[in-house]
Order: C-alpha cells, then sequence, then structure tokens
C-alpha cells in the first residue's frame, strides 16, 4: 500500500487539466504514442467537439523512481460549475489533488470553489502553473494570486506546460513524495465505496470503486450496502486505457467490478461494497446526495416511445448520478419527465446525449426552479416545480424563492458592467475584493430564477469572456412572485407558464407574446396570443389569419352574392377557431429562454 498514490486534477474550465494528464499518461507509458490522441481520457464526442470534460475519468499509471515501482491511480475531472457533483465524487477517493491554474488567465471563481472541496476533504494540495509556454503568461503575477489562496511558498509552485511537456517530471516526483499513501488495513472487513458506474449492452453494469479497507478477490461474493442485493464477482480488475482484469484488489486500489447487474436501481454511486461472509457494520460516509438547481420536462416527441424514453434515462443516470427525474404529464406534450438539472449546460449535455446515444428524440420545456408556497389554512408548506401545479392565489400566504451565493471574478474594467447585470437580475452585492490590481471577486446574494436563463452568456458577452462565474445555494426567501400562464386562442399552454417577480410579468408578457407571434405558423383562423395573470390579461398579439379568396369566382352581379359568400367564409372560419388546434413548435419552447437576444 505505501507505493500507491491516489489523485484528482482539478482547476477551472479550459485551464489544460485534459491535456496535461495526457502528458502524465506518455510519461509514464500508460499510453503508446501510436494510440496518443490530444484528450485521450475524453472519450465522448461531445467532450471532444465541444473541448471540455463532462465526465470524471479514472486511470492506473505505473512510474519507477530509483527501482521501487509505485501505482498512480489518476482522475481527471471536469471544470465546469454544472458539473461539480463529479468532481467532489472523485475528491472523496483520493488523498491528493493537483490544483491546475492557467498562468496566463490567473485564479478563477471554479478554481476556489474546487480548492475549498479538496480542502474539506484534507486533501495534500500541489499547486502547478500550466501554460506556461503561451507568450501571454504572467508567471510572477499568478504565483502570488496562488500563494494568497493557499498559504503555500513560491518554490511548491511546479511551472508547467501540458503542451510542450515542461514539468511533467517535477510533477510525478511532486506526486509521489507529497502526496500521502493510502492508509487502511488488508485485515479489516471489505469496505469498497462505489464513486462511479457506466451501461455496458453486453456485460451489464460496470461499477468503479475504491477500496478503503479489505481485499476483494474474483468470485467473491459481495453484498451491497445501502440496496441490500448481492452478487458473485465475476470480473474485478484495475482502470488502465482498457479495463484491465486481475485476481484481487486490495487497500488502496482503486478498480471495477463486473458482477451481472442488469437494473440500473440496483447500483448507487456512493453505495458500499462489502463481502457476504465478512461484511461491515456500517457504510463509508461518501459525498452528499446531489441537490438539482434547475428543473425542466422532457417529453418524448412521439408519446409511444416513453417507455424507451424512461430506460434511456435509467442507462445515463448510472453515467451522471446528479440527473434526477420522476414521471410526470402535461396537456399539451402527453407522458414525460420532470427532471433536476444542475444547471444550463448540463441540461443541454443530457439532451443532446439521449439524442446521440440512445436516439431519443425529445422536447424540453422551460426550464425553472422548485418554489416553497406557504398556504394559509394551517400554513402547510408545498413544493411546487412547475408553475401548472400552482393553487389558487386565493389559498397561498406568501412563496418563497431559492436563492444563491454567487461569485464573480472579473477584471476590474468590467466591474460596473457585470454589476449593472447581477442587479438587473434582482441580485445584492455583498462582498467586493480585488485579488490584484486589475482583478476583482464580487459576491452577490441572487435568485437562481433569475440567472436559469441567459445570464450566463450575457455575464460573459459585457465582460468580453473574462469574467468567471461560480455559485452554491442559500437558502430560500420570501418574494413576491406571480403566475405568468399564456394563452393561444383562449386555451392555456401549461408548458409555457412561468412564475416571476411581479415587477417583471408585465415585460417578459410582453416579449413572450411578440417572440411566439414570429414563431406561430399561420392558420386559416385568427389566432389570438394573450399573456396573463389570473383573469388579467396584460399583453396580447394577434397572428392574422391566412385569407383564401373565395369571391374570386364570382364576377358580375349583385354585390348581394359576394356578400354571401363572405359571410358563409366568416361562419366557417368562427368554427373553425373554436374546434381549431394550435400547434407550438419546439423552437418556440427554447425560444423563450432567449428572448434578449
Amino acid at each position: 500500500m505505501k507505493n500507491i498514490r491516489n489523485f484528482c486534477i482539478i482547476a477551472h474550465i479550459d485551464h489544460g487539466k485534459s491535456t496535461l494528464a495526457d502528458r502524465l499518461l506518455q510519461k509514464t507509458a500508460t499510453i503508446s504514442d501510436r494510440e496518443m490522441k490530444d484528450q485521450a481520457l475524453d472519450d465522448m464526442d461531445i467532450e471532444r467537439e465541444r473541448g471540455i470534460t463532462i465526465k470524471s475519468h479514472a486511470i492506473q499509471m505505473n512510474h519507477q523512481v530509483d527501482g521501487v515501482d509505485f501505482r498512480l491511480n489518476l482522475i481527471d475531472t471536469p471544470g465546469h460549475v454544472d458539473f461539480s457533483y463529479e468532481v467532489s465524487r472523485s475528491i472523496a477517493a483520493c488523498e491528493g489533488a493537483l490544483l491546475i491554474v492557467d498562468a496566463s488567465q490567473g485564479i478563477e471563481a471554479q478554481t476556489i470553489s474546487n480548492l475549498y472541496l479538496a480542502l474539506e476533504n484534507d486533501l495534500e494540495i500541489i499547486p502547478i502553473l500550466n501554460k506556461m509556454d503561451l507568450p501571454g503568461a504572467m508567471p510572477e503575477e499568478v504565483t502570488d494570486q496562488i500563494i494568497d489562496l493557499i498559504g503555500c511558498d513560491a518554490s511548491d509552485v511546479i511551472p508547467a506546460s501540458g503542451k510542450t511537456g515542461l514539468g511533467v517530471d517535477e510533477i510525478l516526483d511532486a506526486i509521489i513524495n507529497k502526496i500521502p499513501s493510502p492508509k487502511g488495513g488488508e485485515n479489516k472487513p471489505l469496505e469498497a465505496m462505489i464513486f462511479d458506474s457506466v451501461f455496458n449492452p453486453f456485460r451489464g453494469i460496470i461499477a468503479y470503486y475504491r477500496i478503503f479497507n479489505g481485499v476483494l478477490k474474483k468470485g467473491d461474493q459481495v453484498r451491497f450496502f445501502n440496496t441490500e442485493k448481492t452478487y458473485y464477482a465475476d470480473e474485478i480488475g484495475v482502470l488502465k486505457m482498457d479495463l484491465h482484469p486481475l485476481k484481487e484488489l486490495r487497500a488502496g486500489d482503486v478498480g471495477y467490478i463486473i458482477s451481472g447487474v442488469k437494473k440500473a436501481n440496483e447500483v448507487k454511486v456512493g453505495d458500499t461494497i462489502t463481502l457476504l461472509s465478512n461484511p461491515c457494520t456500517q457504510a463509508i460516509k461518501g459525498f452528499e446526495d446531489v441537490k438539482p438547481m434547475v428543473f425542466a420536462g422532457i417529453y418524448p416527441v412521439d408519446t409511444d416511445d416513453y417507455e424507451e424514453l424512461r430506460a434511456s434515462m435509467e442507462k445515463l443516470q448510472l453515467n451522471d448520478a446528479s440527473l434526477v427525474f420522476e414521471p410526470e404529464s402535461s396537456a399539451a406534450l402527453g407522458f414525460g419527465f420532470r427532471c433536476g438539472f444542475l444547471g444550463m449546460l448540463h441540461m443541454e449535455i443530457i439532451q443532446e446525449r439521449l439524442e446521440r446515444e440512445f436516439n431519443m428524440l425529445v422536447i424540453t420545456t422551460v426550464p425553472n426552479v422548485s418554489y416553497s408556497v406557504f398556504l394559509k389554512k394551517e400554513l402547510e408548506e408545498l413544493i411546487v416545480y412547475n408553475p401548472s401545479e400552482l393553487p389558487d392565489p386565493s389559498k397561498i400566504e406568501w412563496i418563497e424563492e431559492p436563492y444563491i451565493f454567487a461569485q464573480v471574478i472579473t477584471k476590474s474594467e468590467y466591474v460596473g458592467a457585470v454589476m449593472n447585470l447581477c442587479i438587473e437580475k434582482r441580485g445584492e452585492l455583498t462582498n467586493q475584493v480585488y485579488l490584484t490590481q486589475d482583478r476583482v471577486e464580487l459576491s452577490f446574494q441572487m435568485p437562481l430564477s433569475e440567472i436559469v436563463f441567459d445570464f450566463y452568456d450575457r455575464l460573459k458577452s459585457v465582460s468580453r469572456g473574462y469574467a468567471s462565474f461560480d455559485y452554491s445555494p442559500s437558502g430560500y426567501r420570501k418574494s413576491d412572485l406571480i403566475k405568468l400562464d399564456i394563452l393561444l386562442n383562449a386555451e392555456q399552454v401549461d408548458a409555457l407558464s412561468a412564475l416571476v417577480h411581479r415587477s417583471n410579468a408585465f415585460t417578459l408578457g410582453k416579449k413572450i407574446c411578440l417572440k411566439l407571434k414570429e414563431l406561430i405558423p399561420r392558420q386559416q383562423f385568427e389566432i389570438p396570443i394573450q399573456a396573463a395573470i389570473g383573469a388579467k390579461i396584460v399583453s396580447r398579439e394577434t397572428v392574422k389569419a391566412l385569407r383564401k379568396d373565395v369571391t374570386a369566382k364570382c364576377y358580375g352581379g349583385d354585390i348581394t352574392r359576394k356578400r354571401k359568400l363572405l359571410e358563409k367564409q366568416k361562419a366557417g372560419k368562427k368554427r373553425m377557431r373554436q374546434v381549431g388546434r394550435v400547434e407550438v413548435p419546439q423552437e418556440a419552447f427554447l425560444a423563450v429562454l432567449k428572448l434578449d437576444s
């Protein structure tokens, strides 16, 4: 065990984690030059296209120092705020972390929050200054920022470059010398924590785990602690570029188990694996349950695909434990699922993965957050995920909405623009700290519902891409919220309803009506589009009818002949309007998100 090192790589998005991981894999000859490709650990198409890491990836490397073989278990983690749950799971399986900071950009918001996650778990931090080969690198300035943040010496910060391979040897030495080896006893009962799982159509569910105590041998009968299911360990082994089977794994190892599990709900991330013959008494304290921030409905385009969509989502949940969903139905869209996501990028990725990996065409409704509604009678509390579930306003005492603690780090010249944006989104400035002469950290308390739509995009545009953003939930607060309904042809469209602040209701209603007028195709009858608060209509637009010239065949003669035909058409349009259905195109649901663009 003294020759094992378990560590993860944490950093802000796009600071070069995966590229540096590539160099470590090459240096330790885990991957041959022939098989080498950029971002070798990112194996999903979406990851390679977008250049971001979405999943944590575990891999074992062997490294020899002075004739002693060391086993290094590396977990490369995502950097985007929406995937911070992946990071927390990886950190729980490690004893050390490489904290990577881009020498040209300095410390960003996500760097700080990932660092706090690592420090809470008592990880040994190795600071690395990456991208030293860039002409815009500012090594002295950024090193000072790292020293202020961690309180280390300047000599502890390793200058490196994932592109050129600078500093890779120093990093490997630091991993071996500074990160402690795993603690645990091989003679104790088996305790292994599952930190990830993946579905394989031929072999069932493959669970990845870290052994804290005990020994696991091939063929052992194992028990999953929380689900209380028992299986045989058909195959166990370690994670190289492919699965690498072994006869046994001991305390401190990171590996996989294939035991013929077919049902997705029988493997829970964070669960403990133990032996049936000599079980441990209590489960390992893993990581806290995920708290979804954004809720949206996902519906199959074809209602017959409902069961297939359920199976696809269960398989996807294995690979992405932060996705939560439950069945729901909508008058406009039929049966589907109410899903909880960690943010808008997470929602976009899930929708794309459903289409690519499972060939499921889906419609996603307008995302919103969960609200606490207190009723007048006995002040009972109701959690509302969908505005259409809101009780009658006369029964409501007050409504509370979730707030977040937001941190924005930006250059000092953009402070005014960023403050304006946050105040426009009902944010309250709580703190302003100058990290260096031209970098400012702004802290806000903001309603989560305001950042769900277009906040991130607008923040990037007002700061020309320089601002970085990180947030954490800070509880619920009382707010003056009202329900805004959208009526098409006097019928309410529940998928477009929204809970909004009273001050924004009128402008938002007007914007939605104008946008829908552009997107809804014209029919043979006139379609009124209305925004309503309760019974009061606050905005209206009309999609004019397509006019068919019924008097074309009538020429000459008395005007009454034309009048008769026009009256007949008028009666037909009236009847058509009563029975006519207005189809809302998928773009309309998405366009509501991009009202300001």
